[in-house]
């Protein structure tokens, strides 16, 4: 099956919508860029479990894209497991705080007027260990993803102009309209967007996926599987590039609707999958209405997403300071798979122990496992996962992207 290989097979999106779905997920990197990019970066390999291959029509992967690209799914339900596996030591709930102090939620790293239910902290989870989470959709208005814990659960919930977050262990309720309504702030609207940036379903992790696909990558149809008892296509994303840490991806792709049912990502390295997501169950019928109606339960807390909006700004900053603000100049070097998100946190180099807070905390993670590295740039520490690297130099430059070490070196050489 001969590859993609030219601009001409993009899918919707192109160049420019590759570069803004980088730099989006380039928010993630401060200052763990690590954890953040591996989780808008990933996709999937070729490790989907199936109950043998069906026989289906022969497709060619420009056709498979196109079907992906028309789908027009916009009514489901059904159970989505995902595994991360970063191949992280245990941070315990040093892990828990920075994820949260880098959603950039007021509250999210200990503040007290944050809230437990706030998604954009609350979804971060997801960027590590399994999860088991329930999705409905009703077209572009009604949607629901729950994620279910041990003996609880938190469920996000848009209906209508609505926006509701539960948590059921801290009995919190965060509620926001969604972004448009009139008399709202440019900073409310970002605010109260009903989308979240962490991927969550075999279909977000697709649209990532398939942003990249351009002459530096390699796309082909390997064979069949069946996936939540559906006739499904196998999709294969190849990086062609020398010095990237992505191995392949794998897209199975609905025989029926073009939606994609699953995908995992196994690392250049090999061994187990970095990240693997997929339906176990899923129908494509109209869901209930009642899925999507919420009333906040009798006694809950329930903070308004505009409360937050002016809240305090020490939080954030213990943690490692306003990730937006410190994004301002970031840029993105090199081109598709080595790719590498770069920007200047203003000569603030690795934090040390002494800073305290969470910050100091990072500061010791950060020297115990990353490799000191020298070269023309100068001295920094190179923090790495199985997917994800980073390179922090002494002087405030972050280097970070789904490249090896020595990529990340030679870019801060070049750089200088």
């Amino acid at each position: 099956m001969a590859p993609i290989d030219s601009d001409d097979n993009r899918t919707a999106g192109e160049g420019e919508d590759s570069r803004a779905g980088r730099r989006k997920a380039a928010r993630y990197v401060v200052p763990v860029a690590v954890m953040g990019v591996a989780a808008a970066t990933i996709g999937l390999v070729p490790a989907i479990a199936d109950s043998g291959d069906p026989d289906l029509p022969k497709v060619t992967a420009e056709q498979l894209i196109e079907k992906i690209a028309k789908s027009d799914v916009e009514q489901l339900s059904g159970t989505v497991k995902i595994t991360t596996d970063l191949g992280l030591p245990n941070l315990g709930g040093l892990e828990s705080g920075l994820m949260s102090g880098m959603s950039g939620a007021p509250g999210a790293a200990g503040e007290e007027d944050g809230s437990a239910a706030d998604p954009s902290a609350k979804l971060t989870e997801l960027v590590s260990g399994t999860h088991t989470l329930r999705v409905a959709a009703d077209g572009p208005d009604r949607q629901k993803l729950s994620l279910l814990e041990n003996a609880a659960e938190y469920s996000l919930i848009h209906d209508g102009k609505d926006v509701w977050g539960y948590d059921s262990a801290s009995n919190e309720v965060y509620h926001s309209t969604t972004s448009g309504a009139a008399g709202q702030s440019e900073e409310q609207k970002e605010r109260q967007k009903p989308e979240q940036d962490v991927p969550a379903t075999p279909k977000d992790f697709a649209d990532q996926a398939l942003k990249a696909v351009d002459d530096t990558t390699s796309v082909t149809v390997d064979g069949t599987a069946q996936v939540a008892g559906r006739d499904a296509y196998r999709l294969v994303i190849e990086p062609k590039q020398e010095g990237s840490t992505v191995g392949a991806v794998s897209i199975a792709v609905d025989a029926k609707t073009g939606m994609p049912l699953k995908f995992t990502l196994t690392p250049a390295s090999g061994g187990a999958a970095v990240v693997d997501v997929g339906f176990t169950q899923v129908s494509f019928a109209k869901p209930d209405a009642s899925t999507f109606g919420f009333t906040p339960p009798k006694g809950a807390k329930v903070t308004e997403a505009d409360e937050m909006a002016g809240a305090p700004e020490h939080g954030r900053e213990a943690a490692g300071a306003d990730v937006a603000g410190e994004l301002d100049g970031l840029e993105v070097i090199g081109e598709g798979w080595n790719s590498i998100a770069t920007f200047d946190t203003g000569g603030q180099g690795l934090p040390t122990a002494s800073a305290g807070g969470d910050a100091g905390a990072l500061g010791g993670f950060l020297g115990s496992f990353g490799d000191q590295v020298k070269g023309d740039f100068g001295s920094g520490t190179v923090f790495k996962t199985r997917l994800v690297n980073a390179l922090i130099t002494d002087d405030g430059k972050v280097y970070a992207g789904a490249v090896t070490k020595d990529a990340l070196v030679k870019a801060a050489d070049a750089a200088r």
